[in-house]
């Protein structure tokens, strides 16, 4: 079984392999894949986090033997490391393997920046520490696909706030909605929980992070911080609801 890692700060993973088609996610700098198929300039992988699967250019990626651990330092917050030597701008919840030694992914080598380590498995998920990795994404643009602070969708900026309290979300909001436990009220909600949102034919299109049972934020437009009531989301900006409610979920 061959696999790979991500060796850019952030590399798109597409519908098919042609920059042209749909970028579906993304892996972060030091995430690793296993390779399922190749062409001549793309790879289709699988990505080890979340088994989501797309294409990739060959380039972003390097071959490795080692499967570093990835469960227990996260970057938190936005910040440079040194890919071979040289400046690399990478985001939130980029994986750490090492907060002191260089480490290595094939012929690239990688140093973090020490002053930004979280040790997931200590980060307790309280309001306050939620609010605050919440909030680093405001005003991150929404990006289809995306999950980093450079561009970034409603399911991967809950998936990107979970992994830094070591809770392993899907990829996509249907999927996310799929597990959890159900909370009958909105009134009963705690910061944390998660709320989605359905389009006319009853699909979930759409997920956001509950601060309060009267404030949510989530990715739509830009990461944003907006009003909810039973009915769904209220623009903060116009006034005007933007996202029919469907069903709230907890999972911690």
């Amino acid at each position: 079984m061959n696999y790979v890692a991500c060796i850019v700060a952030v590399a798109p993973l597409r519908k098919e392999a042609a920059h042209r088609s749909e970028m579906v996610s993304q892996l972060l700098l030091g995430e690793f894949a296993e390779v399922l198929e190749s062409t001549k300039d793309f790879i289709r992988v699988r990505c080890l986090y979340d088994d989501y699967e797309g294409w990739c250019q060959k380039v972003q990626l390097t071959e490795v033997n080692k499967i570093e651990s990835t469960n227990l330092y996260l970057h938190k917050a936005f910040g440079i490391a040194k890919l071979n030597g040289r400046d690399c701008h990478i985001s939130l919840a980029t994986p750490l393997y090492s907060t002191n030694e260089i480490i290595s992914f094939g012929k690239f080598t990688v140093q973090y920046p020490s002053r930004y380590t979280c040790d997931v498995t200590k980060n307790e998920f309280i309001q306050e520490n939620i609010q605050h990795i919440a909030e680093q994404f405001l005003n991150a643009p929404y990006l289809w696909g995306g999950k980093s602070v450079f561009g970034i969708d409603c399911s991967g900026f809950t998936q990107q706030v979970f992994k830094l309290f070591n809770i392993k979300l899907a990829r996509d909001a249907y999927q996310q909605a799929e597990i959890g436990d159900a909370i009958g009220f909105l009134q009963e909600t705690k910061c944390g929980d998660l709320a989605f949102f359905d389009n006319e034919d009853g699909k979930i299109t759409h997920v956001g992070i509950l601060i309060n049972s009267e404030t949510i934020i989530h990715s739509s437009g830009k990461v944003r911080i907006d009003k909810i009531d039973n009915v769904g989301i209220i623009s903060s900006d116009t006034g005007e609801r933007t996202h029919r409610l469907r069903i709230i979920k907890r999972y911690k």
